[in-house]
């Protein structure tokens, strides 16, 4: 067995020193590893776990990638699109797990005491309900038969502006666009269901139904819609790759979009996670290793005499350094246990009760999330004791320059 190792835990797992002032300075040690193991998966998991939800409130919305026209102007109105037979309904691409037909229109929501503007976003029976489902809030989704469809969702803020509930009807005017001096066209909707995705620029705006309405209303035929949106398997994985891929098959007119080009805005919002996580976890990192350098002085100092006699009885100075790295490093481990076992309880009272809310206008989600694997859990404890012990090995340096003539004040 390597001795600075079996020396250093024999002394690291036994009685630490009868001195009271450098057992609670070792307390204070273990205790501020314990916050820093804390703060970090906390850190770790509810930043990663917000910007995973967020991307993934973006994309089930409005697409992993959207289809439009390649001259479509910046107006929430559609181009038409032919549908092509190539790549729908089933897109020949490993990655796109769904594909599904959408056109939008601009219009106006008017009752007796408002009006506001919004935008009526058709979809197809290809619309993916299981994955709309978690922003459903009451109600049902609209029925697509034969006949043309007036039945829609609305978000919970569009309600609450116009007072509507399920079954409650409103009227939408919309501009005719084709044709010069041309009447409003007024159509009647039904409120089918509520939803509410905590995103104000989906739910400000959009009025979901049926894609047919779209198409009367542009004098479209059946066979044109506005554009598509993909759906991938993995909202991590390399998006800008895919969307290479599906440009490359929907053909020279046609432009695909990944959800990040969308909201540039939000994605670079979401960005500011990483930088906070990293901040947080440099400050927190900088406070431990300031407090095990103290403590593994501390044990230097205390311990000059069991150096002396070490270095008489032939160990090497680098043997002696070993044994007080390792003994610090041991020191740590109660901290890391108890650090260990207190953020993954918080972070499952989190997970299971929600009990931190915060202000969706603010963070685009109502409570703080929970992203926690065991891999998380291994590389913040690896990578604590790695730069620990890099760290501790620079103090440790002060062991060569104790004589053992000295240590033992002997001559």
């Amino acid at each position: 067995m390597n001795f600075s190792w079996y020396f250093a835990k024999k002394i690291g797992f036994g009685k630490t020193s009868k001195n009271h002032l450098s057992r609670t300075i070792i307390r204070i040690g273990q205790f501020a590893v314990a916050i820093g193991i804390i703060v970090a998966l906390v850190t770790l998991s509810t930043g990663i776990g917000a910007r995973k939800e967020i991307k993934q409130k973006l994309a089930d919305f409005n697409g992993h990638i959207t289809v439009r026209p390649y001259n479509s102007n910046l107006s929430f109105n559609s181009d038409s699109i032919s549908l092509p037979k190539n790549y729908y309904p089933d897109f020949p691409l490993e990655e796109v797990e769904h594909i599904q037909a959408v056109a939008s229109k601009n219009g106006i929501i008017r009752t007796a005491d408002a009006f506001d503007g919004v935008v009526l976003k058709g979809v197809d029976e290809n619309f993916d309900q299981n994955r709309f489902n978690k922003f459903l809030q009451k109600g049902d989704y609209p029925v697509f038969g034969e006949a043309i469809s007036d039945e829609v969702l609305v978000s919970q803020n569009i309600a609450n502006n116009f007072y509507l509930d399920v079954d409650s009807t409103f009227l939408m005017v919309f501009v005719n666009e084709r044709q010069t001096n041309a009447k409003p066209i007024y159509r009647k909707f039904k409120v089918a269901g509520i939803y509410a995705t905590d995103i104000a620029e989906f739910d400000d705006l959009y009025v979901i139904g049926d894609i047919r309405q779209v198409q009367r209303i542009n004098q479209w035929d059946h066979g044109e819609v506005g554009g598509f949106e993909l759906f991938v398997h993995d909202i991590e994985s390399d998006l800008d790759f895919t969307k290479e891929e599906v440009n490359s098959i929907i053909g020279y007119n046609l432009l695909a979009e990944s959800a990040t080009d969308l909201f540039r805005d939000i994605e670079d919002w979401i960005h500011i996670f990483d930088t906070n996580i990293f901040i947080i976890l440099f400050i927190m990192l900088i406070v431990v290793i300031i407090n095990m350098v103290m403590i593994l002085l501390i044990l230097i100092l205390e311990r000059t005499n069991s150096i002396g006699i070490l270095k008489t009885l032939g160990a090497s100075n680098l043997q002696v350094r070993k044994i007080f790295v390792n003994y610090a490093l041991f020191i740590m481990i109660p901290g890391m246990l108890a650090g260990n076992i207190i953020a993954i309880g918080l972070l499952m009272i989190q997970k299971y009760t929600g009990i931190i809310q915060l202000p969706p206008e603010n963070y685009f989600i109502k409570e703080a999330p929970v992203y926690l694997t065991l891999e998380m859990i291994i590389y913040v404890n690896l990578g604590s004791i790695l730069i620990s012990a890099l760290a501790l090995w620079l103090p440790s340096l002060l062991i060569q320059r104790i004589s053992p003539s000295k240590a033992l004040k002997i001559g």
